[in-house]
């Protein structure tokens, strides 16, 4: 017998139908022998409407407030699904966070786990019983609900598959699996049928939407193999596992990208000591998030240029705290460019094969594509471009690197 956590996304669960499919998955995986946890999202769309209410009430609608508004997407679909499966002669009933609880800390709309209490749901379980918990959500000290970030029913399970100690985590999606590309980019993409927790990170983190970046790195810090699968197909889906059990036969994993990306320079900034930390402070405390920076200094050692991405949205904000702290800053001029796009290729066989970036550049540059900002680590290499070219370069890319 094994103890698995079985995660279905918003669009496995989005409309009455696709419950009624995922009930079938769920007694299927139980008839088999195995101890059941099932952890859902929210039915698709749901948490935008949600969200939609709330800044219509107010612009800065209160973040404990949202977190009870959020919460409810969960609630409505694990009480449909607990539903489906009694009406299918399974044993089941719903377990919202508060109820279990999952302990989070006071981050609200951001919170992180904790804690999982687990004796009353391991002792449901063991007597034929099918647990259905509604993820995203959890439950701080104060006892306030707390919610864990768009995507975090993917957070919940890895979670739950560690504290209950399972012996796997399938997340199902609506797709059949992890890609080497986004397939609506380039009909060229192949599922990957194994990938490790650092090149999953890196592709999450860079664009590709299978899972969420924080339940990767949790799956990574625990050793917890996920296996992602489709709901509406029979496909054996991709393994998320330890680099160590996967024989590199290509360098390059995938390709990811990212639209809505914003550049920013800061001209002409006096070059000493603490002034990169001058720049980025207020930024980091309006809680702005700083992907690539580049600094270049004059010859003379007097003055640099600092150049920095961050998401389009966030740019009017950027501009009016860099504004607000030129005294601190003390600059010449800023000058910004937007609608730019970030792609990315991945690949722990990186690490021992000379000429990637080499090949990525000149690829790009036979497209006639200019390369406005790079960055780098061991397993990828990030460029942004204009977001208009973003298919071209996937698509050249994509092929120049035996991924077709």
């Amino acid at each position: 017998m094994k103890r698995l956590v079985i995660k279905f996304g918003g669009t496995s669960v989005g409309n009455i139908e696709k419950i009624k499919k995922v009930a079938n998955i769920v007694k299927k995986r139980f008839e088999e022998g195995n101890e059941i946890i099932v952890v859902v999202s929210a039915m698709s769309g749901e948490t935008n409407k949600l969200n939609t209410k709330a800044q219509s009430i107010a612009q800065n609608f209160d973040d404990k407030e949202l977190d009870v508004l959020l919460s409810s997407g969960e609630q409505v679909s694990s009480s449909l699904l607990s539903g489906a499966l009694i009406d299918l002669g399974i044993k089941a009933r719903s377990w919202l966070g508060w109820q279990i609880p999952i302990i989070t800390d006071d981050n609200y709309t951001f919170s992180k786990i904790i804690k999982i209490r687990t004796d009353e749901i391991l002792n449901f379980i063991s007597h034929k019983g099918v647990a259905v918990i509604a993820g995203f959500q959890g439950i701080s000290k104060e006892n306030r609900i707390t919610t864990l970030g768009r995507g975090g029913s993917d957070l919940s399970a890895v979670a739950i598959a560690k504290f209950f100690q399972t012996d796997s985590c399938e997340i199902y999606t609506d797709v059949d699996g992890v890609f080497t590309t986004d397939p609506s980019i380039s009909h060229q993409a192949k599922k990957i049928d194994k990938i490790s927790y650092e090149e999953m990170l890196e592709m999450s983190s860079l664009g590709a939407k299978v899972m969420q970046p924080s339940a990767v790195q949790t799956s990574m810090i625990d050793n917890i193999p996920i296996h992602v699968r489709s709901t509406f197909s029979e496909k054996s889906g991709t393994k998320i596992i330890s680099e160590s059990e996967i024989d590199y036969k290509k360098v390059v994993t995938g390709i990811a990208y990212s639209k809505n990306n914003a550049k920013i320079s800061i001209i002409g900034v006096v070059d000493k000591p603490g002034v990169a930390a001058d720049v980025f402070e207020p930024i980091g405390k309006n809680n702005i998030n700083i992907d690539m920076v580049i600094q270049n200094t004059s010859l003379d050692g007097k003055n640099a240029n600092i150049t920095f991405t961050i998401k389009q949205g966030d740019l009017k904000k950027t501009l009016n705290t860099i504004e607000k702290n030129k005294k601190t800053i003390n600059y010449n001029k800023i000058s910004h460019d937007d609608k730019l796009a970030k792609i990315s290729i991945v690949g722990a066989g990186m690490v021992s094969s000379p000429g990637v970036t080499y090949k990525m550049f000149r690829a790009l540059a036979d497209e006639k594509i200019n390369i406005l900002a790079i960055s780098t680590s061991e397993i990828k290499i990030s460029v942004l471009i204009r977001e208009d070219l973003t298919q071209k370069a996937v698509k050249k890319l994509h092929s120049e690197f035996g991924l077709n």
